[in-house]
């Protein structure tokens, strides 16, 4: 393998060191920070999700709720929540795990959350701060990306840079924060004509389609360095063929077995293959995943700051 794999991990550590100072120092001027997880109904991946935000804002000195409602709760009673969130002085930052039970109106439970405690920056006001280029909370992967590539130096402003997927979780506001980095974008998605060939071009490509492994060599120009946004449980009939496919993904496989589980997580990108033609990747786990939290725990900071400003 010829690409360096970028430490996401060490990348999400120094982040987080640097949030406990920020907390530390916002104590000592009387603010303490406050995070408020909201989860609806007992998805085990949400459940694990939302243990593993709690237990980065124990470690980093920032007050924790989490507020858990069951599966059968209605729009209006997650409403009556939330707005009791929004007037709570102690919070600065809500959390709205997704997903959501299937009747709940996603877009109306967002949409309540005061714009000033959005910590996922997925409030409309958030995103219209963001695509005018106004300060705002922004979602914590695609910043999260921003911070992997400032800290790698690598750089943006003048390079070609290729989102495959324009989600409003990842593709749409990340495509901003790199316009706002200088970086000229292309958007990418599962329509877009000769995929393969647009992505060669790129100078940085990032993957955040949701298709485990479809990026492979020939989708990316040599030297390019590629962001795997991607993570994909992968299992049953299909894994041996992920693991024919990616050998990379086969000591996971190993570990995760010792542990009595039989599966994978992998990203949008096919490692094994992409590692001989890019300069630099992010792997899966370990890439971009840890960020995700750092940013969050980031962004609570951030709104503690703005709320009193």
């Amino acid at each position: 393998m010829g690409a360096r794999l970028i430490d996401g991990a060490g990348i999400g550590r120094r982040i987080r060191d640097e949030v406990r100072a920020e907390v530390t120092g916002l104590k000592n001027v009387g603010i303490s920070p406050g995070l408020a997880a909201v989860l609806v109904g007992d998805n085990p991946a949400s459940q694990v999700y939302v243990r593993s935000k709690i237990k980065a804002c124990y470690s980093l000195g920032i007050h924790s709720e989490h507020v858990h409602l069951p599966a059968d709760t209605t729009t209006q009673e997650l409403l009556t929540r939330i707005e009791q969130l929004n007037q709570k002085e102690e919070i600065d930052g809500i959390l709205v795990q997704l997903p959501l039970p299937e009747q709940i109106d996603e877009r109306t439970a967002l949409d309540a959350v005061n714009p000033l405690k959005d910590v996922d920056g997925l409030h409309p006001v958030n995103a219209g701060r963001l695509a005018l280029g106004r300060e705002s909370l922004q979602p914590c992967t695609p910043s999260g990306v921003i911070e992997i590539l400032r800290r790698e130096n690598i750089a943006l402003r003048g390079s070609h840079a290729v989102v495959v997927g324009r989600s409003n979780l990842v593709g749409k506001p990340l495509s901003l924060l790199l316009l706002r980095e200088h970086a000229t974008v292309t958007i990418c998605h599962s329509r877009t004509r000769g995929l393969s060939d647009v992505c060669r071009q790129a100078d940085i490509l990032v993957a955040a389609i949701g298709r485990p492994a479809m990026v492979t060599a020939d989708f990316v120009k040599p030297g390019a360095v590629v962001i795997d946004v991607g993570i994909n449980k992968i299992e049953g009939e299909v894994l041996l063929k992920f693991l024919q496919a990616d050998p990379t993904l086969r000591l996971q496989h190993e570990k995760n077995r010792a542990e009595g589980k039989n599966y994978v997580l992998a990203g949008d990108v096919n490692l094994f293959s992409v590692s001989d033609v890019a300069s630099a990747v992010t792997p899966v786990p370990g890439g971009v995943g840890p960020l995700t939290i750092a940013m969050l725990m980031k962004n609570t900071v951030q709104a503690a700051r703005l709320r009193r400003a």
